[in-house]
């Protein structure tokens, strides 16, 4: 029982470890699962937001004190700024 619970765990826990985090919307605990980020860079994220507003791109995330290129390059795949906002389909013509 505690193998298969376990197994259970692990697999949740690699499902949210894929996951992005919109770093938009995200708590600070829920930034430092990004790679590279502590409690540190993920209080100087959230403030960053306060004070500037939402991300408009992830790259913005250079402009935060202590995360630069190589922060960068090790959380880029991981964070986003939100799914797009999708287009209303056209409406069908009739001929």
């Amino acid at each position: 029982m505690k193998k298969i619970l376990f197994t259970a765990l692990a697999a949740l826990a690699a499902s949210f470890s894929l996951a992005s985090v919109n770093i938009n919307t995200a708590s600070q605990s829920e930034l430092e699962a990004l790679p590279g980020v502590g409690p540190a860079k993920a209080k100087a994220i959230v403030e960053y937001r306060k004070q500037h507003g939402a991300f408009k791109s992830t790259e913005e995330l250079k402009n935060v004190k202590g995360i630069g290129e190589g922060i960068y390059s090790k959380l880029k795949n991981e964070a986003t700024v939100g799914t797009p906002a999708r287009k209303p389909a056209a409406p069908a013509v009739k001929k």
